[in-house]
C-alpha cells in the first residue's frame, strides 16, 4: 500500500495535478496518511481503508500548457511567474517552461509569457484564499489549463530550433546574397553548403504566399527571373519585412519598385500605358516619412517604410520627370497657353509624363499661373521667383524657377 500511495502521489492526474496547502487539504492528507498501516485489504481495526482515498480532496489542477494559436499544437514557452510577498519571503519571480504547475491561487500574482520567440502576454491576478479554478469555469484565466500564444514571424519553435540558430535570418540572407553575387560572376558554380530557400522560409513562416515569393524571386538557383538587381532587392525586402514582423509590407515595397520601373519604361518608349494615381500614394508616403523625421508626427511603431528607400524613390522620380521634360516643349506650352500634347500615341505618352510632373510638383492650373503673371508684371522687379513662391507656396521651388524661365523666354521672344 505504501508503494501504491507513493506512485499515485508522484503521478497525480498524469502529472497535471498537485496538492494544495489549504487547511482542508492538509486535513484530508493527514487522514489519508494515518501512520497505522493495515496488515491486509480487510484490516479496518485501526483505520478505515476508505479514508486512504481522501487525498483526492486535496488535489488541484494547477497545470498549464501553452498552445500555438496558428497550428493548434502544444509548444514549449518560457513563463515568468510572480508570487506575492508573504510573512516568510518577499515578492519573488521565477521562470518556468511549459508545461508546468503554477503556485497556489493565494500567492499567485502574475504570469507573463517571456522570451524572444513569442509575443508577450501579461496576466495579472489578485491573490485570494480560494481553491483553484475548476475546469470549465468562465472566470478561469488560463482557459482550463491552456494558454494560447502567438509565435513571432522570424522565429522558430523551441522544438524545431532549441538553440536559436535557425532564427538568425540575417545570416541566411547574407549567405543567399553572397550566392547571388557568386552566380552573377560564375553562373555554373555551385556553392556548397549554401542556405536554400526552404531553409530560409522555414525559419520565419509557413505561409504559402511567402514560400512562393521566396522560391520565385529570392532563390539564386532559380531561373524564373534574370534581373539580378531585382533578385537582390527581393532578398533585402524579405529580410526587412521579416525582421520587423511586417510581412504585409512585401506588397508595398514591390509596388513602389515596379512603379518606378513602369515610369522608366514609359519615358524610354518601351511601355505605352499608365496613370498618375500612384504618385498620390507615393507623395503621401514621402510626406508622412518627412513628418516623422522632422518630429511633427510621432508614432510608437516608428517608420513604416525605410526612409532611405523613400528618399531614393523620390530622387529617382524627380530625375525621371526632369529628364523627360528638359527635351520637350510640353511644359512651356502648358505654362504659356495651357495647351496639352496631341491625342496621338506619342502625344498621349507625353501628356502622361506632363501630368506626372504637374501632380508631383503641385503645379497650379495654367489659368492661375496666367493671373499671377499678369499681377507680377505690373511690379517691376528683377526676379519673380520670390513672389511666385508667395503666391504658390505648395509648388516646388525648382518648378517655380522653371516657370520663371518660361516667362523670361517668352518676353525675350
Amino acid at each position: 500500500m505504501q508503494v501504491s500511495l507513493a506512485i499515485g502521489f508522484l503521478f497525480l492526474g498524469g502529472g497535471m495535478w498537485t496538492f494544495s496547502t489549504s487547511n482542508s487539504s492538509v486535513a484530508a492528507l493527514l487522514i489519508t496518511l494515518y501512520p497505522r498501516l493495515p496488515t491486509g485489504p480487510n484490516d479496518n481495526r485501526c483505520h478505515l481503508q476508505a479514508f486512504r482515498h481522501l487525498y483526492v480532496l486535496a488535489t488541484e489542477a494547477r497545470w498549464i500548457q501553452t498552445v500555438d494559436v496558428d497550428t493548434g499544437l502544444p509548444v514549449y514557452v518560457p513563463l515568468e511567474v510572480t508570487i506575492q510577498e508573504t510573512e516568510h519571503y518577499a515578492e519573488t519571480s521565477y521562470c518556468e517552461v511549459t508545461p508546468c504547475s503554477l503556485p497556489e491561487r493565494v500567492i499567485l500574482k502574475a504570469v507573463r509569457v517571456c522570451g524572444p520567440r513569442y509575443w508577450p502576454q501579461n496576466i495579472e491576478l489578485f491573490p485570494e484564499e480560494k481553491p483553484w479554478w475548476s475546469s470549465g469555469d468562465k472566470n478561469h484565466p488560463f482557459n482550463s489549463g491552456v494558454l494560447y500564444v502567438k509565435r513571432k514571424v522570424g522565429s522558430s519553435s523551441y522544438v524545431d530550433d532549441p538553440t536559436g540558430c535557425q532564427s538568425l535570418l540575417s545570416r541566411a540572407i547574407h549567405k543567399m546574397s553572397d550566392l547571388t553575387q557568386l552566380q552573377s560572376h560564375t553562373p555554373s558554380t555551385q556553392c556548397i553548403g549554401a542556405v536554400t530557400v526552404d531553409q530560409l522560409v522555414s525559419t520565419f513562416s509557413s505561409d504559402p504566399s511567402l514560400i512562393a515569393f521566396a522560391q520565385l524571386f529570392c532563390d539564386p538557383s532559380s531561373n524564373s527571373i534574370s534581373d539580378l538587381d531585382f533578385q537582390e532587392f527581393c532578398l533585402q525586402v524579405l529580410f526587412e519585412c521579416v525582421s520587423k514582423d511586417r510581412p504585409a509590407l512585401l506588397q508595398v515595397y514591390l509596388s513602389l519598385y515596379t512603379t518606378i520601373g513602369c515610369m522608366v519604361d514609359l519615358v524610354t518608349g518601351t511601355y505605352n500605358s499608365g496613370d498618375s494615381l500612384f504618385l498620390s500614394s507615393l507623395k503621401i508616403a514621402v510626406a508622412y516619412n518627412e513628418a516623422l523625421l522632422s518630429g511633427k508626427l510621432t508614432s510608437s511603431g516608428g517608420e513604416i517604410v525605410q526612409s532611405a528607400f523613400l528618399g531614393a524613390l523620390r530622387k529617382r522620380v524627380e530625375e525621371i520627370l526632369n529628364f523627360s521634360l528638359d527635351s520637350r516643349p510640353d511644359f512651356s506650352a502648358y505654362i504659356k497657353s495651357g495647351n496639352w500634347p496631341t491625342e496621338d500615341s506619342q502625344g498621349k505618352m507625353h501628356g502622361m509624363i506632363l501630368s506626372w510632373y504637374l501632380q508631383w510638383y503641385s503645379v497650379p492650373s495654367a489659368l492661375d499661373i496666367k493671373r499671377a503673371a499678369d499681377k507680377i508684371k505690373r511690379i517691376k522687379i528683377r526676379s519673380s521667383v520670390p513672389l511666385l513662391r508667395l503666391v504658390f507656396p505648395t509648388t516646388h521651388i525648382t518648378t517655380i524657377d522653371r516657370i520663371n524661365n518660361v516667362w523670361c523666354s517668352s518676353e525675350e521672344d
